[in-house]
């Protein structure tokens, strides 16, 4: 079954150079050139991965991200043509899992995009394996990968899931911010330990009742994180 993609930039000619370039790997692409529309075919479609440019019409990148995220875990890879540290920074903020800078390399493009959704096939294939983890007031369905705190569902990122789900499935075990972007990103992703520190900051803005003060995602300070399991 062929992957299913979303390409969303104003920019045409890149929308039709990326098109044509994953339709020549195998991939269904659809295209949308605003924010608005992007959010229209991802709330009437599923798809295995979206490209999402930053600079659009009507919704900027960030507000697709944000909206989408509402509703959806689907993987978004953030493109942006600033270079700015802040800018990759906020975009993971608002839910992206990756990000690209224009100028980019179709070729890099096409080897993300498979690492992303290769990853994301294993990680199905391990939760067959294990149905639920349960932890004081959290709940994770693996096999649906759903997540759920005193009984009511919180919707997580697929990369914030990932981390979660390493973390929980290994409870006491601290590992380093490199060691979790290498496992959770896979080694040849280019970005930094910020990355990790951002997505568990916001993971647990999302399942701990004090973020501040965690219950479930420790800190062991110096080393690197760790899934503190209840008794």
């Amino acid at each position: 079954m062929a992957h299913k993609v979303l390409v969303v930039d104003d920019e045409k000619l890149i929308v039709k150079g990326l098109k044509f370039s994953l339709e020549q790997d195998g991939m269904e692409v659809d295209c949308a050139y605003d924010g608005e529309e992007a959010v229209k075919y991802i709330e009437e479609n599923q798809y295995d991965i979206i490209l999402l440019d930053l600079m659009l019409p009507k919704m900027n990148g960030y507000e697709v991200c944000q909206h989408v995220r509402a509703f959806s875990d689907v993987p978004i890879i953030m493109i942006t043509a600033k270079g700015d540290d802040m800018d990759k920074i906020l975009g993971l903020e608002y839910g992206a899992d990756d990000y690209m800078t224009k100028p980019f390399n179709i070729l890099e493009v096409k080897a993300r995009i498979k690492a992303i959704i290769r990853r994301n096939s294993k990680n199905r294939d391990k939760a067959a394996e294990s149905k639920t983890i349960e932890s004081g007031d959290l709940k994770m369905d693996l096999d649906g990968r759903r997540i759920f705190i005193k009984g009511t569902e919180v919707n997580l990122t697929v990369k914030e899931f990932d981390l979660l789900e390493l973390l929980a499935m290994n409870p006491n075990k601290v590992y380093s911010r490199e060691n979790l972007l290498n496992t959770v990103w896979g080694y040849e992703y280019p970005g930094d330990v910020r990355t990790v520190d951002v997505h568990i900051r916001r993971l647990r803005e999302k399942i701990e009742e004090n973020p501040g003060e965690p219950t479930f995602v420790q800190t062991k300070w110096g080393v690197g994180y760790y899934f503190s399991a209840a008794e």
